[in-house]
């Protein structure tokens, strides 16, 4: 398994063949500049809550990745699965 912070509360987990990105809120966040996030690979996206320092990069980031499985409350999934 590998983890790799990304900035803010923003987390990349790998394991296996699986990739997980936690909160991502990369291209708001100076202190992560030099992430390309059309380079990141994401099975799943887990949102922790709806503030946008936790979610502002989910929509691009899950539409690079065609088949991407956004974990949160009913709320935020409902709202991204529209």
């Amino acid at each position: 398994m590998k983890i790799t912070y990304l900035g803010h509360a923003s987390l990349h987990i790998q394991f296996d063949e699986t990739s997980i990105i936690v909160d991502p809120f990369i291209t708001g966040n100076p202190l992560a500049s030099d992430i390309d996030i059309n380079s990141l690979k994401a099975d799943y996206i887990l949102i922790t809550h709806a503030h946008q320092d936790h979610i502002l990069d989910v929509e691009a980031i899950a539409k690079n990745n065609l088949g991407t499985t956004i974990v949160s409350n009913y709320e935020i999934a409902m709202h991204y699965g529209g």
